[in-house]
């Protein structure tokens, strides 16, 4: 057991017995291709094509089942492409495990864990396989996810300990046996998985996409029934229900899943090329509207790579006492595994490195996190190591508690953790809230500040993202910090867990609005402060313990650095495979751009459907024949979502990146009704000015003004700002666009379109005058867009 199994017989039975892993059920190619022919919308086109099949129109059936083909095609094209995505992202989220192997302690991936492997479980680490336990020092196992039992339960040498199921507290060596799906989960099939819940942003555009679609289908009603009632006998029904269906369809932002996807998938992949792993695609837009960030102290904001730097009392007493009763905490465990104990572990020389990995250990307690202590027995003494205060509160009186305080609280003042040791010699079976400890002395040990810390906290003041720490750290080192970072204006305006506890629930909104730095924090005060905050804003918090799961579970981002506990990992929607805040604030800002191109989609496609579906909608009442033939409506809409799906990869102004952003209905609603307005106007003009001269004519060039005036549109409202001065569009966007614009052209002059299309070549005279009234609408889109930036400026500023 000492020795666990060797590398070359672990990676035999690895060959032999497959990795360590349930069998997951990827959905395949042809699944995903169904699903795209499954939309009610695509449905209507069916109908529209089996409509005028028998109703002898073979080649409008025909085009419209190439719609519906190359539409279907489409969704396949990137919904296969964002599953790959994610699939390669989910590469960078491997669950580790530490095992003995060729006699050493090693961490790997959990995948190759087998049979007879001797693993390690501490506090916060979801056990990857099942074991039979070896060892077990007060082991708490929470076995909900198999039994439902929401309290855990104790488990004693010979048990089991269950894959899926967490660490609570304690420690255990166990020895696998069973891997993968013949683990007792992977026989019941109840594997833990992700809850995803859909975000604000996600649930207002379900709403707003139901919306508009009961708006079209009444209005398109009103006017089938308008047009019977007007026309009688004349109204060519059938007829009437392909262009109803067609316009219908044509109106509907259906590209909108598509854009999102791509958005997402594409901020993902270029977020892990910056060590951001984000676990639920739609976080990204939650990151980038986060208000708040709140962190803990250690490991972002500083180095976490402790030094020993002072001793009250004997020095090497005190640093021998202390190694000890960090290093001895299992027989398979000789070197250190945290940075407390790394920074003692320097401090000692080796031949007392030496004489502690010797020495002889009968008991331990474990540290707890509540408690803040451990404590070992070493031979003949019970040594206790932890926070100044609990380790004080076990000795016996006489200790100089004043005198250790005011050390304490100045190595606080100099951002210095410390570290109590006390022992005792009688009681060694008796429990350690019995007390009667020997006060030994207090460690002193410096964690610097990470150089991109300050770099970082200016970059939130700039995105306007408040930040806040929570830490377990006492108010001296929390306030040294954060007045050093920057975050605060003198290191005492610190707030503690206990005093904001202490305070009503109308104070404690306030208190934590107010308050940037809360010290000495509990795991539940941790959860309450974030749970406080959303009441009122966004809020990511930065956590990596098992403790931090609740809080994580509460934030409306939950962010955990690589080396974070597994059940952290686990509730966590985004880990950081570099703890830095640098890497956050590129998150951040990934963020805001998905959004804002995902607005842009919306903002377009609604403003250019909504007028040109009332237009179309209403000529019909005006004239025998329909304005544009369902196959022409057809082609409009797939000519123009090419360039509007590739907004998803367009460029942003950097204003839209300098605050947090939020869907907002009311404002897409005003730029949809003031553009989609305008868009009308227009379109009345094109009827104005073409119907008066022949139906051929006018839905020729009613079809070639509605592409170009779409194509415009794009490049008007993808920036608040003048066009001119607007960030370069992306290549694909401009080139897509180009491409649309030529063929919409071209193509009336083709046989094939006068043929299949029913076009008529236009006179160049014509043409003239149909890109003249597309020039002028791109300059009143400018105009009235530019109105509105001035309009709303001045109501900010007032």
């Amino acid at each position: 057991m000492e020795q666990g199994l060797s590398q070359v017989e672990a990676a035999r039975r690895l060959k032999e017995q497959g990795e360590n892993q349930l069998t997951r059920h990827a959905t395949p190619w042809y699944r995903i291709l169904l699903r795209q022919f499954l939309s009610p919308f695509l449905w209507l086109l069916i109908v529209a094509a089996a409509l005028s099949f028998l109703l002898g129109e073979a080649i409008d059936a025909l085009m419209i089942g190439i719609f519906v083909l190359v539409n279907g095609l489409l969704g396949f094209g990137q919904e296969y492409h964002s599953q790959r995505a994610v699939e390669l992202l989910n590469r960078y989220i491997a669950a580790r495990a530490t095992v003995v192997r060729d006699g050493q302690t090693r961490v790997i991936n959990s995948r190759e864990l087998v049979m007879d492997d001797v693993m390690i479980l501490e506090t916060g680490d979801i056990i990857q396989a099942d074991v039979r336990l070896l060892e077990a020092t007060g082991l708490l196992i929470d076995e909900s996810i198999l039994t439902g039992e929401s309290a855990p339960a104790a488990k004693s040498k010979t048990e089991k300990g269950f894959a899926g199921t967490t660490v609570v507290s304690g420690r255990a060596v166990g020895m696998v046996i069973a891997t993968g799906n013949k683990t007792e989960i992977g026989l019941i099939g109840k594997l833990a998985q992700d809850t995803r819940g859909a975000s604000g942003f996600e649930k207002g555009i379900a709403q707003f996409s139901k919306f508009i679609l009961r708006l079209i289908l009444i209005t398109l009603a009103i006017v089938f029934i308008t047009n019977v009632i007007i026309k009688g006998g004349q109204a060519n029904i059938p007829e009437l229900i392909l262009f109803s269906i067609a316009l219908a369809v044509s109106e509907i932002p259906e590209a909108m899943p598509l854009v999102i996807t791509m958005t997402l998938s594409r901020g993902a992949l270029r977020l892990a090329k910056r060590k951001v792993v984000v676990k639920r695609l739609s976080s990204i837009e939650d990151l980038g509207s986060i208000q708040v960030l709140c962190t803990d102290k250690t490991g972002t904001l500083t180095e976490n790579s402790l030094t020993l730097v002072d001793v009250w009392g004997d020095k090497k007493v005190c640093t021998r006492a202390g190694a000890e009763a960090a290093m001895l905490s299992a027989d398979t465990t000789k070197t250190p595994n945290n940075a407390f104990d790394l920074a003692l572990w320097r401090a000692l020389d080796t031949t007392a490195q030496k004489e502690v990995q010797s020495a002889r250990r009968s008991h331990e307690v474990p540290f707890d996190p509540t408690r803040r202590f451990n404590a070992v027995v070493v031979q003949e003494r019970f040594l206790l190591r932890g926070a100044p205060h609990e380790v004080l509160a076990l000795c016996e009186n006489g200790t100089k508690q004043e005198e250790v305080l005011a050390w304490v609280a100045e190595q606080g003042e100099k951002g210095r953790r410390v570290l109590a040791v006390a022992s005792r010699t009688q009681g060694l079976d008796a429990a350690v809230e019995t007390g009667g400890f020997s006060f030994l002395g207090v460690l002193s040990f410096e964690d610097p500040v990470k150089p991109t810390t300050k770099s970082a906290i200016e970059q939130s003041r700039r995105l306007k993202v408040a930040m806040k720490i929570l830490t377990g750290d006492s108010p001296e080192v929390a306030g040294a910090v954060a007045y050093e970072v920057g975050l605060i204006e003198h290191p005492s305006q610190v707030m503690t867990g206990e005093a904001w506890a202490a305070l009503s629930q109308s104070e404690r909104l306030a208190v934590a609005q107010s308050s940037t730095v809360f010290a000495r924090v509990s795991p539940e005060q941790k959860f309450l402060i974030v749970q406080a905050l959303s009441t009122c804003c966004e809020v990511g918090f930065l956590g990596e313990g098992i403790n931090d799961a609740p809080a994580l579970n509460a934030a409306s981002v939950g962010i955990v650095v690589d080396q974070a506990a597994d059940i952290a990992r686990e509730a966590a929607d985004i880990i950081l495979l570099a703890p830095d805040l640098n890497v956050i604030m590129d998150g951040i800002r990934e963020g805001r751009e998905v959004f804002a191109n995902t607005i842009k989609y919306i903002k377009a496609t609604l403003s250019s459907n909504f007028g040109n579906f009332l237009a179309i909608a209403s000529a019909t009442l005006f004239i025998d024949e329909l304005p544009m033939l369902p196959i022409q409506i057809l082609l409009v809409n797939l000519l123009t979502d090419f360039p509007m799906i590739a907004i998803a990869v367009d460029r942003v102004d950097a204003e839209e990146l300098k605050s947090p952003r939020s869907y907002d209905l009311h404002d897409i609603m005003i730029i949809t009704i003031l553009l989609g307005t305008v868009s009308t106007i227009f379109d009345f003009i094109f009827f104005g000015v073409f119907s008066h001269i022949s139906i051929p004519v006018l839905q020729t060039n009613w079809f070639i003004g509605s592409i170009l005036t779409e194509l415009v549109l794009i490049f008007s409202i993808r920036s608040r700002r003048p066009f001119w001065r607007a960030q370069r569009p992306a290549s694909i966007l401009f080139w897509l666009s180009f491409l649309a614009a030529v063929v919409t052209v071209v193509i009336p002059f083709t046989t094939f379109g006068q043929r299949v299309f029913h076009f008529i070549a236009p006179s160049p005279m014509i043409l003239l005058l149909t890109v003249g009234i597309v020039a002028v609408y791109f300059v009143t889109t400018e105009t009235v867009k530019l109105g509105m930036r001035t309009f709303y400026g001045r109501q900010g500023r007032n």
